[in-house]
């Protein structure tokens, strides 16, 4: 690699800390509890926030992905971490996918996810809400490995800060990638969409079958 000039892509090391008080009576346990695998879509989503440097200062990126098959389901950016960002990714999945009610929304303990909007929210919509153990990043694992994915293949290959501007098209358009065109792992080496419609596919023809018997 050394004579091709290559480099391997590599991420930075990052420790997040818990915003939420010890003894917060609003502190949901995990009943997710690491069981990162389910079996339909809108069983399960997990959302988190992570801060992405500009050229204007920090952009804040919230997100929500579903379980089922690590898709973004919502997600919002700005230039601060208040809870109007994560309520607006929030609102966008519920939005477009139009959840039945007892969805499970796991996140960690920050302050934006037990302020009473946000909890407001969740309960218009019955969801249910599970939050990871103090300080453990492993309990929310599927959504930090979506912030490194973003950040090694995108964010760091720029050498330099761009425009927060620049920066927003710059996620928009890499997500839009993950969802529709970048294989993954997880999904037999489909793309989250393409994963998502192989058990359409299967619905309809479950349904079909049942309808000519």
């Amino acid at each position: 690699m050394a004579t091709l000039g290559l480099a391997v892509k590599t991420q930075k090391k990052f420790k997040k800390q818990s915003t939420a008080a010890v003894n917060d009576p609003r502190i949901m346990p995990n009943i997710l509890n690491r069981h990162f695998e389910v079996s339909y879509p809108n069983q399960v989503w997990v959302g988190d926030i992570t801060e992405i440097k500009t050229r204007q200062g920090k952009l804040y990126l919230a997100v929500y992905v579903d379980l089922y098959s690590r898709r973004v389901v919502g997600f919002a950016t700005a230039p601060h971490m208040r809870s109007e960002l994560t309520e607006l990714a929030l609102q966008r999945a519920l939005w477009s996918r139009k959840p039945p009610r007892g969805l499970m929304v796991h996140t960690d303990q920050g302050s934006q996810f037990i302020s009473n909007d946000y909890r407001k929210l969740l309960a218009a919509w019955g969801l249910k809400q599970s939050m990871s153990r103090r300080g453990n990043c492993w309990d929310n694992a599927v959504i930090e490995s979506f912030f490194k994915t973003l950040k090694v293949e995108t964010i760091y290959q720029h050498s330099r800060l761009i425009e927060m501007l620049e920066m927003k098209w710059l996620v928009d358009g890499f997500i839009g990638h993950y969802n529709h065109d970048r294989p993954h792992s997880f999904n037999k080496y489909l793309s989250p969409v393409k994963f998502e419609q192989v058990r359409i596919d299967q619905v309809k023809e479950i349904e079909k079958n049942l309808g000519t018997k």
